[in-house]
């Protein structure tokens, strides 16, 4: 009787237990279906990714969207900022609104496409500004060195990764001497971007020395109960004197890139500027060094914008978590619309939102030149996939698709009608454009388009088109590896 009482318990565990984890299952697909649907932000498509994933993969599903699901930064984060930046834009506004200086001096049909972008963005775009173009490396590590060696006053530097390699340590110790001649040096990097610095022996030399490191959202077990670790603070900004900025896409790090030498060397571009524009720089990078450090600095927005004899119009576009976070889809899509003859896009992860490729699709059919380069070996095996996921339907709409074989294309550019231009930080993927925080300029001038338009085709000197016959007759099984990466997309 003990062996049969035995046995019968067993057996019912063996049905309780499946039960119980079915029951499980089902009561955490819909209350994530639930919060899933109920999320303000977000795309359709991303939605409805999630959903799929989440009742395909049991468990598994519902902790990758705990995890990496929605735009959590953490409630405290998002208040603080909110207060930060209402303060900051109504210092901001108020100076922009008084200076008459700044007139905006561009044709009729771009007006729409800045309309825009304020709107979303709640910046301004303003003329009287000087551009000047880096894309080379040594250039680069040359004019910065010697702008950290010109300040007399401030220092701001926001990066994503700052490697402890040579650049890094030829840039500390540019900021060590700054720090040395008694100028105000603060240096903000991400936690992720940066890890390794932040354990280094040369960030302790600069602290020891009198620089200021923050570290933007700190990532570590306990957060991951309050926020996602993987949104980061990709934007690389630096602002001299609250006079000079520098915008693009290169971090502090030699081309050589030794975490991931062999897709070397990373290939860059940055603009530095002069002019009202560099306040919206300073109050992007005072609002991270408050999220980062809870210190507030005013004092810097206060001082007079001051325009130079320069002609190009700018405006600043700072994009994250915290902003309306579709403004840099929304702004793209406007310029491929707006777009007349020509649109050369760069960008190392192309994977863009349905709409936005469709934008890029339609300026094609139109009948406008456009041309898309990407790297032909990325650092990203999925986004690759997923990149190459897009090629079809846009070799059939007639975009030109060149793949750069010289090392891992890094720059984020665009160039419309050899006069509008945008330089970033942010790619053209659901990362940059739904979840990091990311700064962009979009410009109209004749003259910095051409140059930065000139760099664009000069990378097609290392490009291989992409076979257009070849890649529409390629095997089911390719088609098929590359359209279950695309399924991806909007979890990327």
């Amino acid at each position: 009787m003990l062996l049969i009482a035995s046995a019968t318990t067993s057996t019912g565990l063996h049905i309780v237990l499946p039960a119980m984890l079915v029951v499980a299952h089902i009561t955490i697909i819909i209350a994530l279906i639930s919060v899933i649907l109920l999320r303000e932000s977000g795309t359709s498509d991303a939605r409805l990714a999630w959903i799929v994933f989440v009742v395909l993969a049991p468990f598994f599903g519902a902790a990758a969207y705990l995890l990496f699901g929605g735009q959590r930064i953490g409630g405290i984060r998002r208040r603080r900022h909110r207060e930060i930046h209402r303060s900051y834009s109504d210092i901001r506004r108020d100076d922009v609104q008084s200076l008459q200086a700044m007139e905006v001096d561009m044709p009729d049909h771009w007006r729409q496409v800045f309309s825009l972008a304020g709107a979303v963005t709640n910046t301004d775009v303003t003329g009287g500004h000087e551009l000047h173009l880096i894309g080379e490396p040594k250039t680069f590590a040359d004019e910065f060195i010697a702008d950290i060696d010109a300040a007399t006053d401030t220092i701001h530097l926001l990066t994503y990764i700052y490697l402890d390699d040579e650049t890094g340590r030829v840039v500390a110790d540019a900021l060590i001497r700054a720090a040395h001649r008694g100028v105000t040096v603060r240096l903000l990097v991400d936690s992720v971007g940066s890890r390794n610095f932040l354990k280094s022996q040369t960030i302790k030399g600069l602290r020891d020395e009198g620089v200021q490191v923050g570290e933007m959202l700190p990532a570590h077990i306990v957060r991951v109960l309050f926020a996602r670790v993987d949104i980061r603070n990709h934007r690389k900004i630096a602002v001299f004197d609250n006079r000079i900025g520098w915008v693009g896409s290169r971090n502090i790090a030699s081309p050589s890139f030794a975490p991931k030498a062999r897709f070397a060397p990373w290939v860059d571009c940055m603009a530095r500027v002069l002019g009202p524009a560099i306040h919206d720089l300073q109050t992007l990078f005072l609002e991270d060094w408050f999220m980062a450090t809870e210190e507030r600095h005013e004092e810097y927005l206060n001082e007079p914008i001051k325009p130079t004899s320069g002609t190009a119009c700018c405006q600043i576009m700072g994009t994250g978590p915290n902003f309306n976070n579709e403004a840099l889809q929304q702004i793209l899509q406007n310029c491929f619309y707006a777009a007349q003859h020509e649109i050369i896009l760069t960008t190392p992860y192309f994977v863009p939102d349905s709409a936005t490729e469709a934008a890029l699709r339609g300026a094609a059919l139109r009948g406008v030149r456009t041309l898309l380069i990407v790297p032909s070996r990325n650092d990203s095996h999925l986004v690759a996939l997923a990149s190459r996921s897009h090629y079809a339907t846009l070799i059939k709409a007639g975009v030109e698709i060149q793949e750069f074989t010289a090392g891992l294309l890094h720059a984020k550019t665009m160039t419309i009608d050899g006069s509008l231009f945008m330089i970033g930080s942010a790619n053209l993927d659901r990362r940059s454009l739904e979840l990091n925080f990311e700064v962009s300029m979009l410009g109209w001038s004749e003259a910095f388009a051409s140059t930065l338009r000139f760099l664009q085709t000069s990378y097609l000197n290392q490009c291989q088109p992409v076979d257009t016959a070849r890649w529409l007759s390629q095997p089911a099984l390719g088609r098929m590896k590359y359209n279950l990466a695309g399924l991806f997309s909007p979890l990327l």
